[in-house]
């Protein structure tokens, strides 16, 4: 019998309040620290308004722990 590997999800994050190439790195480090993100993605920056971020993950998402850790970051996320 075979293991069927999990598939990997994305799940969108709308994110308020970022205005630069730095504030992108800070919610990305942040994100990157849930636990099973593989990667975060951000398409285009909205400066002051909501800007999506694709967050890429080895299974379901914690969504809380995702707000949590935009918020340290010191924004807030909608999913």
């Amino acid at each position: 019998m075979t293991d069927t590997p999990l598939q990997n999800q994305t799940t969108k994050l709308v994110v308020s309040g970022m205005t630069c190439g730095h504030c992108v790195a800070s919610v990305t480090e942040e994100l990157k620290e849930v636990e099973g993100v593989l990667e975060v993605r951000v398409d285009d920056l909205v400066k002051g308004g909501d800007t999506e971020v694709f967050v890429v993950s080895d299974g379901p998402l914690s969504l809380d722990a995702a707000r949590a850790a935009v918020e340290e970051a010191g924004y807030t996320a909608q999913a």
